[in-house]
């Protein structure tokens, strides 16, 4: 910073005191040009003498800090898609908005993300590396290290802050997943939520968690949480699309001299894959030659598109990765309806973007909108391992079988249920595989660009000439955030609220607007994933793939995994598209100058200690959780995200409730997760009933014989667990006396869900008893004055 502009005195100041206050103490004027941030207040154009008569008044004119008609900005960003999924790439999902944007733009074919979500938007947001910005791990897995809090430092002002700054409007839309799971409750903090002052958007709707029920969302608008109808015929991606329509119609109303910022970020298609039945049916039969050929069919696609290079080679399975012969005949219906729901999901999430964009046209505004359609935050997941109902089974590593999974799904209707709210479905890890060809492995491989590279296109018809030649240049998402800036001739600010910033990793991606074989500007992007990782300089690409293999159920050896016996690969991506040629033998010298570099890279950006994003894999203990072991709560406590709730499916606790019952007392007393897997206490008619939903594969319950009278009564549910994952013995008492027993035989060791809550009175959004389905929300009908829950 130019030290006439602004003293080194004054940027301390700031950086511990806030401008306003440090500005004032110093009597130094706050510089105008945008290096500090908010811009200094617009003086007075009024004369103020001692009396009216000697004043004179003109309102002042308040300065423009946007080159004239700036641009507005639509980012759309899908979840857990690969490169090789859409058809517009040559992929089998047909998806006519992409196509839409490329067809009236540019596209990249060489454009990476981090492998894995939180990350990802974290760096898209910010411009910076995931782990600079303490995001190098999901939320709900953060550690406390410093590249992997889950915290977005106030060091890294987001796009969104900066853009308001500018006179910008903004709003987000969909996923968020950047909050730390613990300030998601109605007590906050706030900061860090969209629309808190640590991230800046003026407006948010969707949710905070890294997924949800798309039938019935755990929904937050700004800090308010709010509940969808219950509406057979709703869907989270068509509600987006209409809520985005909806404020821009407000936008232009209200302040239409602004531009307008906005993020769009479905939840499709990451788990649970729900879309309607006549959507997964327009993919009846066409997955049928399985996911080896699949493969191989989007590939020659991918070639004759000519979005791929001709010379690229198509790589092989991991030896780990099941082939389509490995599934037994009496399987494969069920493995086939599970991507034909998935295929389903993404196709209606783009269609419903594409209202999004009919809005821009209607509305006038499409000439001079940029809009940006990142085609996944990192690769397609392969989470859903073998297949699954419940995909949370995974995330808890729950020992199953495809049999226990279709004998439960038999129970709830058979294949007809999959895209349903009964079930928390995902389809077979080698689907994902295949929706990553040509490259090798999928979502959490950082080593490897089937993890890390997905599709972008770009449209701008104002400032961007169409082209159907791909841009080859390597490019990250963290190069979002400064193309933006030099669209709009910003610089980035050295300091934000009080806040010296950090730099910048990205490079903008400008430069390839008008010029497709432009020489790539980006000399080096280093990649870590729970210790999967990699370095790009140059054209070339050193990686390892690290301890997790993301389609096991358990990874061998993680526990014991030692960082520097891994074994790294070398690519020279010049003349290999795929990474199919390893050269670390005939390269050693330069495979060790890149690892080296990788370390260097790893120190800089605290991605250290490596492969902390596994920590929680190997010690669950350290979860982020609660620092309480005693609550009370009552009838107004509702909305209780999992991860701050008493853990009552995975600890030994006490659970007391005083309340009053009429005659043939019916409603949920409590409830804690949701239909994929939960816990709950209700009455049905008088009778006493609990019941452990486990991921839906197996439920136990008891109910009482007899009924209670009315009255008041206390209710004492006492749960003994040995260890996380131990069968659990229940006892229910009343008025002291035991009146009921049950035996889990098996417990969920870390969490139900992602985003369902812990409820008194009711049980909010997806249900956890199959038994009040049709009856939800189920409010208990009596009065409920007090729930007291004991960690034991």
């Amino acid at each position: 910073m130019n030290v006439n502009v602004l003293p080194i005195a004054v940027l301390c100041g700031l950086a511990s005191l806030g401008t306003k206050a440090a500005v004032a103490a110093d009597s130094a004027p706050i510089p105008s040009d945008g290096s500090v941030l908010p811009f200094p207040p617009t003086p007075s154009a009024s004369i103020a003498a001692p009396t009216l008569q000697k004043s004179t008044h003109q309102r002042r004119v308040e300065q423009s800090h946007l080159p004239a008609d700036a641009p507005n900005i639509l980012i759309i960003l899908l979840d857990d898609v690969g490169f090789g999924l859409a058809d517009t790439y040559g992929g089998p999902i047909h998806t006519p908005t992409l196509s839409r944007i490329a067809g009236e733009g540019i596209s990249y074919n060489a454009f990476h993300t981090t492998a894995i979500c939180s990350p990802t938007r974290a760096a898209l947001l910010t411009g910076r590396n995931h782990h600079r910005v303490g995001s190098g791990t999901i939320a709900e897995r953060a550690v406390d290290w410093d590249g992997y809090t889950g915290v977005i430092p106030r060091t890294s002002a987001t796009l969104a802050k900066v853009l308001g700054e500018y006179g910008y409007k903004s709003a987000a839309f969909g996923k968020w997943h950047n909050t730390p799971a613990t300030d998601t409750t109605a007590m906050g903090p706030f900061t860090l939520w969209p629309t808190g002052e640590g991230i800046g958007f003026d407006y948010f709707y969707g949710f905070l968690a890294g997924e949800t029920s798309q039938w019935e969302p755990r929904l937050v608008e700004n800090f308010n949480p709010i509940e969808p109808p219950h509406d057979a015929t709703y869907h989270l991606s068509e509600d987006m699309a209409d809520q985005a329509i909806d404020w821009m119609r407000k936008h232009r109303a209200f302040a239409p001299d602004k531009p307008f910022f906005m993020y769009w970020a479905p939840g499709a298609g990451h788990g649970p894959h729900h879309v309607a039945k006549e959507w997964a049916d327009k993919y009846k039969g066409q997955f049928d030659a399985c996911w080896d050929q699949l493969r191989e069919q989007t590939f020659e696609r991918q070639k004759a598109l000519g979005w791929i290079p001709a010379d690229t080679k198509l790589t092989p399975r991991a030896e780990s990765m099941p082939g389509w012969d490995s599934i037994p005949e009496a399987e494969r219906p069920f493995q086939l309806r599970l991507t034909e729901v998935f295929a389903g999901f993404v196709e209606h999430v783009d269609v419903q973007a594409g209202k999004v964009i009919d809005e821009l046209e209607r509305l006038g505004i499409r000439d001079n909108t940029l809009v940006i359609y990142i085609f996944g935050d990192n690769g397609s997941s392969a989470e859903g391992q073998q297949g699954s109902i419940s995909e949370l089974l995974a995330q808890n590593q729950i020992p199953n079988t495809i049999a226990q999974q279709l004998a439960a799904l038999d129970r709830l209707g058979g294949l007809d249920a999959l895209g349903g709210p009964k079930v928390d479905n995902m389809y077979h890890a080698g689907w994902a595989w295949a929706g990553d060809t040509p490259f090798q492995h999928t979502k959490l491989i950082a080593s490897h660009f089937g993890g890390t590279r997905n599709p972008m296109a770009i449209s701008w018809p104002k400032g961007i000439r169409p082209d159907k030649t791909p841009r080859p240049q390597f490019h990250h998402v963290n190069d979002i955030a400064p193309t933006i800036y030099e669209i709009l001739r910003i610089d980035p600010p050295e300091v934000v609220d009080g806040f010296a910033q950090d730099p910048i990793d990205g490079t903008s991606l400008a430069y390839t607007f008008a010029e497709a074989e432009a020489p790539g500007r980006k000399p080096i992007q280093y990649f870590d994933n729970n210790g999967s990782r990699g370095l790009y300089r140059d054209g070339w690409y050193a990686g390892t793939f690290g301890p997790l293999t993301p389609w096991l159920s358990v990874s061998p050896g993680l526990a014991t995994w030692d960082p520097n016996k891994d074994v790294w690969e070398l690519y020279n991506l010049d003349v290999d598209f795929s990474q199919a040629n390893n050269l670390a033998a005939q390269e050693p010298q330069r495979l060790e100058t890149m690892k080296a570099l990788f370390v260097e890279e790893a120190k800089a950006n605290k991605a250290v200690p490596i492969g902390a994003g596994i920590w929680l894999r190997i010690h669950p203990e350290d979860r982020i959780k609660t620092p309480y072991r005693s609550w009370q709560f009552d009838a107004t406590t509702t909305r209780m995200p999992e991860f701050t709730a008493p853990g009552l499916g995975r600890e030994s606790n006490q659970v007391t409730i005083d309340a009053e019952f009429g005659e043939n007392a019916s409603g949920v007393l409590y409830a804690l997760g949701g239909a994929s897997g939960g816990l709950t206490l209700y009455m049905d008619q008088g009778h006493l009933v609990y019941e452990y939903n486990m991921m839906i594969i197996e439920r136990y319950g008891v109910a009482t014989a007899e009924k209670l009278t009315p009255g008041r009564h206390r209710i004492e549910v006492d749960t003994t667990i040995a260890k996380p994952g131990a069968p659990a013995q229940v006892v229910l008492s009343v008025d002291g006396r035991e009146v009921a027993r049950t035996t889990v035989a098996r417990t969920v060791p870390a969490a139900f869900t992602a985003s369902e809550s812990f409820d008194v009175g009711v049980d909010l959004g997806s249900p956890v008893s199959l038994d009040y389905f049709e009856r939800r929300p189920f409010a208990f009908d009596g009065t409920i004055d007090s729930v007291r829950v004991s960690l034991k």
